[in-house]
């Protein structure tokens, strides 16, 4: 039985590597390989939360898009708010702009808006191809909270801004227990789970 802390950490290291078995080369790249095996894990786990994260903006944003008034696209609330339109595509700018950061060719490259159902169909592309690349085993060229704390969060703000215009344009989007709504990763197109839990 080891007698102390040195002889503690000595029958770890002879369990863990042998006994004097192996070189100090041997070792250090079998704790590299460790500590590479479980900065993997850490971005695997990263990369579903952003997963999930783009599915939430899916279902979020396809309910306030979804059965829309006519003409929404072009309410306007006040004399120097933006439209809907203006709102939906910029939600596809970031969702471009997020996806060439995470390919390392970062740049912003801002779209006009087109008729509603265009930039309806934008939206959801966007949330494919950045899904897609989330799931590939492709490198993050970005941390993945950087990520999420630039685009992803200003596209669920801009959400919400959305489903308020859906309110003053007088087609509101019923509430809804969004914590018990079905959001899987990789469900990022405008089929969504209809099981929910809503109120008014």
């Amino acid at each position: 039985m080891p007698s102390s802390k040195t002889d503690v950490n000595s029958s770890l290291m002879e369990s863990r590597f042998g006994n004097g078995k192996l070189s100090a080369t041997r070792i250090g790249r079998r704790i590299g390989d460790e500590r590479n095996a479980l900065m993997s894990e850490e971005s695997g786990i990263e990369r579903e939360f952003l997963r999930h994260t783009l599915a939430t903006l899916a279902y979020r944003g396809g309910k306030a898009i979804r059965d829309a008034p006519e003409g929404f696209g072009a309410f306007k609330a006040g004399e120097t708010s933006r439209t809907p339109s203006q709102i939906l595509a910029h939600i596809g700018d970031l969702l471009d702009w997020v996806l060439s950061q995470a390919q390392g060719a970062e740049k912003w490259k801002p779209r006009r808006p087109a008729d509603w159902n265009g930039d309806v169909e934008r939206f959801f592309k966007g949330l494919a191809a950045l899904d897609a690349y989330l799931a590939s085993d492709a490198p993050l060229a970005a941390p993945a909270p950087r990520l999420f704390q630039g685009g992803i969060a200003d596209a669920l703000t801009h959400v919400g801004q959305i489903a308020f215009l859906r309110r003053l344009a007088g087609g509101p989007v019923r509430g809804e227990n969004y914590s018990r709504a079905e959001i899987v990763a990789g469900r990022v197109g405008p089929e969504q789970s209809t099981r929910r839990q809503e109120f008014d």
